[in-house]
């Protein structure tokens, strides 16, 4: 199906507007992939057709379904596997020693898609129950989908997903076989909660999580609404907190409110207001 420059055009401004995110290029090919359900779904003959009845404006909700549709959620469980070792390695040790009398650890999930990374990091809790006992962990995830969120939320996936980063000990432990698919026990879900949240928007909790992941979004927006990111995500982070990015992500010069851990590569740190006039002089 051949789509115009302009219906092109159209589509990217749309998700811009709505999520910051950028339809780039190499992403256009996906168009019609990312689409083709949707408009199967409603009787919509082409792409063309489809801009037609956006901008006329007539079907008010068909432009959310068409930025949800052209979201990438692409995720499992332990992607990438080493930043959640990462984490278990050298966050988790260090608070757990801070929040000795607290004993609550809150962490937050940006950009969560189907909830994949949120379990995964509630199971590295679950695996030590005994370390953990008597501890509240509080996880939250959030995305601006409606439609992943309330997938986050049900905790139930295909087998071929709960597969996916797992292995058959770690599946049978942690999922149980239902009707509907494979759904996370009771134990994991009543450690996490999910809400439709806009990246660009306020945090949920300004100055509270110590550790907060926003892993393979940032790379989809331009350079001024990822500065505006990094502050969102800065403004969340508690006092000695980390920021964990995806593989191909990074705060350098992209952010003064960042910088790398030195003892902890692969986290970000608040910078300090002395680094801040240090680097605003040079």
């Amino acid at each position: 199906m051949e789509i115009s420059d302009s219906s092109s055009r159209i589509l990217a401004g749309l998700l811009e507007a709505r999520t910051g995110q950028q339809l780039t290029m190499n992403r256009r090919w996906r168009l019609e992939t990312a689409l083709s359900s949707l408009m199967r779904e409603r009787r919509i003959a082409s792409i063309d057709e489809l801009i037609t009845i956006l901008v006329m404006g007539k079907e008010p909700s068909l432009a959310g379904r068409v930025v949800e549709a052209l979201l990438n959620n692409e995720t499992y469980f332990f992607r990438d596997r080493a930043p959640f070792d990462l984490i278990a390695r050298a966050a988790l040790p260090q608070l757990q020693q801070r929040h000795a009398s607290s004993k609550r650890i809150k962490i937050w999930s940006a950009g969560c898609s189907t909830g994949q990374e949120v379990y995964s990091l509630a199971m590295l809790f679950a695996e030590e129950p005994l370390k953990w006992a008597g501890w509240t962990i509080d996880i939250l995830g959030t995305d601006v989908s409606d439609a992943v969120v309330g997938r986050a939320r049900s905790g139930t996936y295909s087998q071929f997903e709960v597969q996916r980063g797992l292995g058959i000990a770690q599946m049978i432990k942690w999922f149980e076989e239902t009707p509907d698919g494979w759904r996370a026990v009771e134990g994991l879900r009543k450690t996490v909660r999910f809400q439709v949240h806009n990246l660009l928007e306020a945090p949920p909790h300004p100055g509270d999580f110590d550790i907060v992941l926003c892993r393979n979004v940032l790379l989809y927006l331009n350079a001024e609404t990822r500065e505006k990111a990094f502050e969102r995500l800065a403004s969340a982070m508690a006092p000695g907190g980390w920021l964990m990015l995806g593989a191909g992500e990074t705060v350098i010069g992209q952010t003064r409110k960042l910088t790398a851990d030195k003892d902890a590569r692969g986290l970000y740190v608040l910078t300090s207001n002395a680094e801040q006039a240090d680097r605003r002089v040079a």
